[in-house]
């Protein structure tokens, strides 16, 4: 006991390098945060401040960090545009028509570099060879189009 006490700065060095492994592991932010509050202890202990005061600085800046700066951080984490894979990713995709579609008759469409059957999305539209357009839908293998 006498050493952690003669020891205090390196045994926060210790227990903040082991919560950050922790962290790598875990990938929440918890360890992290704890991390971070024996770093505050750390530099308390290297000041020379008692070691109660020490833990308590540790101990209050990761629960400050935990509440306020951790549910920001995993909402700014967890942003941004929603992954579209498979059919969905097609939607919203500009086409060129290479057969007519006309009202209830299949043609066939260049979606990227692919062929796909396709259909008008308006089924009273006619939409020429050539023309661009782009999809909405995608039925099983056949992509509901509209004009642009």
């Amino acid at each position: 006991m006498d050493w952690i006490r003669d020891h205090a700065w390196e045994t926060w060095l210790v227990a903040a390098v082991l919560l950050g492994v922790a962290e790598m592991v875990s990938l929440d932010l918890i360890f992290a945060m704890l991390a971070v509050g024996c770093v505050v202890g750390m530099v308390a202990a290297l000041v020379g401040l008692p070691a109660l005061l020490a833990v308590v600085l540790a101990g209050g800046s990761a629960v400050g960090l935990l509440a306020f700066l951790r549910p920001n951080l995993v909402r700014a984490l967890h942003a941004g545009p929603e992954l579209r894979t498979g059919p969905a990713a097609l939607i919203g995709q500009p086409v060129k028509v290479l057969s007519a579609l006309t009202s209830g008759e299949s043609g066939r469409v260049k979606i990227g570099g692919d062929e796909w059957t396709a259909r008008c999305y308006d089924e009273l539209d006619e939409i020429e060879p050539g023309e661009r357009a782009e999809v909405v839908e995608i039925r099983g293998a056949t992509a509901y189009v509209r004009r642009m």
